[in-house]
């Protein structure tokens, strides 16, 4: 009997070769999708529409609502797409050098920590009056998105961590 980790006997890989292929695609789609996510969402803090947009999320934070008491709508957003370029940008030299994908992922899970606080301390996430557990779209649903980045980040860190040190 032939393990499942080996070529059949025509040659055709076998269902774990399969698995490990696509799981191998998928990592790496993942952690290239987080780059992207951070680029373009990092890239349009710097636009006066962004500002804006997020200034509700984060106005309600008690973990960051406080920074507008001394930074403008742009500055504070600026500040937090310098952060999510920087975090892009530690992924990206990840490919290259480990420990700063390490780094980048870490800032990845802090990143979406913070969001998903905003589910919680956002007005208008919830709407009791549609249901139970009943969501806004957004910005219920909006953040909702990010239990899944977090979960990508966490993946992201954990094969970054056990990467080999280059």
């Amino acid at each position: 009997m032939s393990q499942t980790t080996h070529t059949s006997s025509q040659g055709n890989p076998t269902q774990a070769e399969l698995g490990q292929f696509i799981t191998e695609i998928a990592s790496k789609g993942l952690f290239g999708s987080l780059i992207l996510v951070f680029v373009w969402f990092g890239a349009m803090k710097f636009t006066a529409y962004e500002a804006a947009a997020i200034r509700g999320l984060v106005e309600n934070s008690p973990f960051m609502g406080w920074i507008y008491g001394f930074m403008s709508e742009g500055a504070v957003s600026a500040l937090i797409g310098s952060t999510e370029l920087v975090i892009a940008a530690l992924l990206v030299i990840g490919f290259f050098v480990p420990r700063f994908a390490v780094a980048g992922a870490a800032g990845a899970v802090a990143t979406f920590l913070v969001t998903l606080s905003f589910f919680f301390t956002t007005p208008g996430v919830f709407i009791p009056d549609t249901g139970f557990l009943a969501i806004s779209v957004v910005p219920g649903q909006f953040l909702l998105k990010d239990i899944v980045l977090l979960a990508a980040s966490l993946y992201i860190l954990g094969k970054a961590l056990s990467a080999p040190s280059s």
